[in-house]
């Protein structure tokens, strides 16, 4: 569906036209519900093929500049800085640094609650070098050690980060235009209508919610269900797992 027709649809299911539902409370109200889609389809699809909006045309990945014994890089910042600084960043899945001879090295996570160091981390790596592992704190990466000044890393672009970022929103210009379509499986498209017109029934057609609220709740089963089966040509192998008996 175009967003056109998702707009048209909306509409319908409330009885509504562009004087009671105007265009930019129906743009906000779609990109409300496709916004919140997307965060769905990434908190459900964790395993195999992630989920992205397919209207973006560069990966999810994005580049820093390291620092001389600087640990601390900020993610997303205010729009200015930070690592990705066009799309909102929601989820990082890996990170990976470049050494001084230009080959990618994939960092190991950790976190504080983690037995791999008894004490803080910084303890163990006073010396600056070749960042092993990173840490997510709030909005930040930290790297373990701090990169040096070009001996072991390459400082220019050196830092990779691979993550999730939310949905391609509509704008108002791509509203006129009418033909943009959702980023995300095209069965389902039909859920931003139903999503979007829920708060325009709670307050002026309150008899609807019961109707919209069962459509809702049908397209996001069959959404999730197909998401959930994506990666069929991918072989499910039993593994033994390792036990710790620490």
């Amino acid at each position: 569906m175009t967003i056109s027709d998702i707009q048209t649809k909306a509409r319908n299911l409330v009885d509504a036209d562009a004087i009671s539902f105007t265009d930019a409370n129906l743009l906000i109200e779609i990109n409300n519900a496709y916004e919140e889609i997307a965060g769905d389809l990434i908190a459900t699809s964790y395993e195999g093929w992630k989920f992205g909006d397919s209207n973006y045309t560069a990966l999810p990945t994005g580049l820093f500049t390291l620092v001389n014994s600087q640990e601390t890089y900020q993610l997303t910042g205010n729009g200015t800085t930070g690592i990705d600084t066009t799309t909102p960043l929601l989820n990082v899945i890996g990170v990976s640094i470049k050494d001084n001879n230009g080959i990618w090295k994939v960092l190991t996570p950790i976190h504080l609650a983690q037995d791999i160091f008894p004490d803080d981390p910084v303890e163990y790596f006073k010396t600056d070098g070749q960042p092993q592992y990173y840490e997510k704190r709030e909005d930040f990466l930290i790297l373990y050690p701090a990169p040096d000044n070009g001996v072991t890393v390459t400082l220019t672009s050196g830092l990779k980060v691979f993550f999730q970022r939310t949905a391609d929103k509509f704008t108002a210009a791509q509203v006129t235009t009418g033909t943009k379509t959702p980023g995300f499986a095209s069965p389902y498209h039909v859920l931003l209508s139903f999503k979007a017109a829920l708060d325009y029934a709670l307050t002026y057609k309150p008899e609807r919610v019961p109707m919209i609220m069962n459509g809702i709740a049908r397209l996001e089963k069959k959404m999730f269900a197909f998401y959930a089966q994506r990666s069929q040509d991918e072989r499910k192998v039993i593994t033994m797992r390792q036990i710790s008996y620490k």
